[in-house]
């Protein structure tokens, strides 16, 4: 089986990852895609990141009904702050059998020298990359992989300032994730 995982702050997630995660398990012939919340992130500032469980049930809110996509909580339940690494040591133990391609944006190929044992990571797994808008495809190592994926230039940055400033954010996430975000007043004191 060839399964994908893409991980993530996923804060909060919204139709840029959907359309990521799909592009990528039809252009690279996936069985499934699992999408990893992270507990922590390693390389981000923690403050403003909504719970783990509220971007977990965010998450599997976006995805139900989709039976090529799951969600899975291992980082979350590991707690503190997460590493590919150790993400995938675990899927490759789960999942001894089958072929598993780690994808991400264009846009964290710029950190990919801070990444913890990556050298390990480009043995583990097939790396690809998936262009985004803005963070062309430059300088990419012959062991990384490369896939187009429709333009959608949205960002969890823009969807929360967009709740922080009262602005419509309603096409920007799935339905079931506007009703969260606004149930549940995340992202904002003020929002209503």
């Amino acid at each position: 089986m060839k399964i994908g995982v893409i991980g993530g702050t996923f804060n909060p997630v919204h139709i840029g990852h959907l359309i990521l995660a799909e592009e990528a398990r039809e252009k690279l012939g996936l069985d499934k895609v699992i999408l990893i919340p992270t507990a922590m992130p390693p390389h981000k500032d923690a403050s403003g990141i909504a719970p783990a469980e509220d971007r977990l049930k965010m998450l599997k809110l976006s995805v139900k009904g989709n039976k090529f996509f799951s969600v899975s909580d291992m980082e979350i339940r590991r707690r503190g702050r997460s590493y590919t690494i150790d993400t995938l040591r675990e899927l490759k133990r789960r999942f001894a059998r089958d072929e598993i391609y780690f994808i991400i944006g264009s846009d964290l190929l710029k950190y990919l020298n801070e990444w913890k044992d990556l050298g390990q990571i480009l043995e583990m797994v097939k790396f690809v990359a998936a262009t985004r808008p803005g963070y062309p495809l430059e300088q990419i190592p012959d062991c990384i992989d490369t896939i187009p994926i429709r333009a959608v230039d949205i960002s969890g940055f823009e969807v929360r300032e967009c709740v922080l400033k009262g602005r419509s954010f309603r096409y920007l996430v799935p339905e079931a994730v506007f009703n969260y975000i606004t149930k549940n007043k995340l992202y904002s004191r003020q929002f209503t």
